[in-house]
């Protein structure tokens, strides 16, 4: 049976954070749920995995805390288990923008996906995408602005560097993944005076999910945060896998070089590892093989760019 994955997020003021922690970590373990789940005063933020019955459990559980009784889910279902194991973490921020004063609930005007291609076509609409560079890469919209930037965190000093470009009375339109990027980038701008200011309801995941390909104006794929690393139009599996060393997605031009090593680098990062580096990578691989064999998932460390 496909695993079913939730992706969720809820502005909202959350008190006892350790409390809400446990009570959610307890039930994501008892229903045999994996993924990650952020909790921070702002809210809650994240994407699970598991059963049906298991999922619908734990989403019962978040429709119990405080004002998350209609917290925005979006559902997708994998052939196999993107995750390895369940965490629930407290955090700063549920999504990192470093912008205190911003109110995310003052956001700007949510737009369907069956009305995102009309706002879009409108002349004069400004469409940019919130996202990372290294997601921007996999696929956008036609004619969307990439702002380049390394981390979401960096988009405010990015639109500010920019304002003048925009005109006295832009209308902007934005979007991410899912939408909570979009829930603090429009609030941003609508802070910045910016009153025009329109997001993507449910990201490009509903979109993909709800526009048929014949119509959509999307170009590529989408970046995921799990093991799927990408997926394309009804969010179907997309053709990128990830690099395990520095985490980048790669397709197939980038999985044809000779830099690229199944586990151990890419053309991206394949000058910037020690040789202590690449023996771990190459024992990691070697015992994900072992444990695929067995029929197992194999759950050891993860390495990321400060390995």
């Amino acid at each position: 049976m496909p695993i079913r994955v939730a992706a969720l997020y809820q502005f909202v003021r959350f008190d006892d954070l350790p409390a809400i922690q446990r009570v959610l970590d307890g039930a994501c373990h008892a229903n045999g749920v994996k993924g990650t789940l952020l909790l921070a005063p702002e809210g809650i933020n994240g994407t699970i995995a598991g059963t049906n019955e298991g999922i619908g459990a734990v989403l019962d559980h978040i429709r119990t805390l405080p004002g998350c009784a209609a917290i925005e889910v979006k559902e997708s279902r994998a052939a196999t288990m993107p995750f390895h194991r369940m965490k629930v973490r407290l955090k700063r921020e549920i999504v990192t923008m470093g912008q205190p004063d911003v109110n995310p609930l003052a956001t700007g005007h949510y737009v369907a996906p069956e009305d995102w291609n009309a706002l879009i076509a409108e002349p004069g609409t400004i469409l940019i995408d919130t996202r990372n560079d290294y997601e921007v890469a996999l696929g956008t919209f036609a004619g969307a602005t990439d702002p380049h930037t390394k981390s979401f965190s960096e988009f405010p000093g990015w639109f500010r560097a920019h304002r003048a470009e925009f005109g006295e009375a832009p209308k902007v339109a934005m979007f991410c993944t899912g939408g909570i990027r979009c829930e603090k980038s429009t609030a941003f701008l609508k802070a910045e005076g910016i009153e025009q200011v329109y997001h993507l309801k449910g990201g490009i995941l509903a979109y993909l999910e709800h526009v048929p390909p014949e119509q959509s104006r999307w170009e590529g794929e989408c970046f995921v945060f799990d093991e799927r690393v990408s997926v394309s139009h009804g969010l179907k599996p997309g053709d990128y896998e990830l690099c395990r060393a520095c985490r980048l997605p790669l397709g197939a031009e980038e999985r044809a070089s000779p830099l690229y090593e199944a586990g151990i680098s890419c053309s991206a990062c394949h000058a910037t590892r020690t040789d202590e580096q690449r023996a771990r990578y190459a024992e990691r691989q070697r015992q994900e093989a072992l444990a695929a064999a067995r029929g197992e998932a194999h759950v050891g460390a993860t390495y990321s760019d400060a390995d």
